[in-house]
């Protein structure tokens, strides 16, 4: 894809006929994304006292997503994404119930983190089911990157927003509160999305599926998109263990959630610019290429002495991250197997996901041991690797596939 998106086809897109109801529902239904995990962690931990026994369903949560995003996205593209959002939104309430009852009573950390798989496994994936929906109602062109860069941008102003309501929420009387308002969205989008008539009555066109144990990821492209992803979601990973630190060392910890905003606010900002002349114009090449832009980019965090330096690096660093999303969903059309659209951006979440769980993990052991300017660092050289693995397979990102090509390729 080409084409550059105009502000015309941002209006274009948001007017088209039938989609208004579910872009509102998934508004709803999406705000509470960067909530639960959050919100979870926050009333696990202030209601055990154990931060330990909060990052393990923490983890087992997120876990769960990266399992439930593909598994659900398989199920929609073959039967409708209407049932499969209407009985795992249920089984996410009751889950997320369980979780409360069985904390409030004190059960024991094995238990809360089946639960936290539970949740995670079955919270709705509307984000998939929503980029699904805009290929569907949009012709091939301006009007369809628009509507996949707005995707990209709310998700982005969810962010941002999420934690900070989490952490408003967390001050409430009950420390439960923002979890139970997050389910409390995502269930009442979930469901009010999947009963607008565009969405209830979407069938998907019969064949078409490879019948592969992976899915569209056996196709070469979607493996080269998935390791775009996976980078992508690495170097995050590295930069939000590494920025809270960098917070709490200079002794001012609440400023950590508010660096990581400044990094959505300008990659928000930028994102709309640059869905006007995206560059490079070839996809291929662009996958590579803003990886290792923001690989890069993120050096720079080494530098800062002070956290007003730091706000200023990462509003620079923030600048990549809306044009890689939007790229990857951008992608998916070109790579993925026919009516496979959301199992694909499921496993693009995924990818993402497993990164930053990675990221994360040795950006810890990077702070703690040697220092956070290494944290940073190392998202440089790692995020460059993956930038550099994804240049190489350029070539399966150059046509649009029209069946599964061989798991050899």
């Amino acid at each position: 894809m080409s084409h550059s998106a105009g502000l015309a086809d941002y209006r274009a897109a948001l007017s088209t006929p039938g989609a208004r109801g579910p872009a509102l529902a998934s508004l709803l239904g999406r705000l509470p994304v960067a909530m639960v995990g959050i919100s979870m962690l926050l009333y696990l931990r202030q209601t055990t006292g154990s931060y330990a026994t909060a990052s393990m369903v923490s983890a087992a949560t997120l876990i769960g997503l990266a399992i439930g995003s593909v598994a659900q996205g398989r199920i929609m593209d073959r039967i409708g994404p209407a049932h499969p959002l209407l009985i795992t939104t249920a089984l996410f309430a009751v889950f997320v119930a369980g979780t409360f009852a069985a904390t409030e009573s004190g059960a024991p950390t094995p238990v809360l983190v089946v639960l936290g798989v539970c949740v995670g496994t079955t919270e709705p994936v509307i984000a998939s089911a929503s980029r699904a929906l805009w290929t569907r109602v949009t012709p091939v062109g301006p009007v369809r990157d628009a509507a996949l860069t707005y995707e990209a941008i709310s998700m982005e102003v969810f962010f941002i927003l999420g934690p900070a309501i989490s952490g408003l929420l967390i001050a409430a009387p009950w420390p439960g509160t923002g979890l139970a308002i997050a389910a409390a969205a995502m269930v009442t989008g979930g469901v009010w999305f999947a009963l607008t008539p565009v969405i209830r009555d979407h069938r998907p066109e019969p064949g078409g599926h490879s019948g592969h144990l992976l899915g569209p990821l056996a196709a070469p492209g979607m493996r080269t998109l998935a390791l775009a992803a996976m980078g992508f979601g690495v170097v995050i990973g590295f930069v939000e263990v590494a920025v809270p630190a960098a917070a709490t060392a200079a002794g001012n910890t609440p400023a950590g959630g508010l660096l990581m905003g400044l990094l959505s606010i300008s990659s928000v900002l930028f994102g709309v610019l640059y869905g006007l002349r995206p560059w490079p114009r070839a996809i291929n090449l662009r996958l590579s290429a803003l990886l290792g832009a923001f690989a890069v980019l993120v050096a720079i965090l080494a530098i800062p002495t002070n956290l007003v330096w730091l706000a200023l690096a990462l509003l620079v660093v923030g600048t990549m991250v809306t044009p890689q999303a939007t790229t990857h969903s951008a992608a998916i059309e070109l790579v993925a197997p026919p009516n496979t659209a959301t199992e694909a951006f499921g496993w693009v979440i995924t990818a993402v996901t497993l990164g930053l769980a990675l990221g994360q993990l040795v950006s810890g052991q990077l702070v703690e041991h040697v220092g956070i300017w290494s944290s940073y660092l190392a998202a440089t050289a790692i995020g460059m690797c993956f930038a550099l693995a994804v240049y190489a397979r350029r070539h399966t990102v150059e046509h649009e596939p029209t069946r599964l090509v061989s798991v050899a390729a």
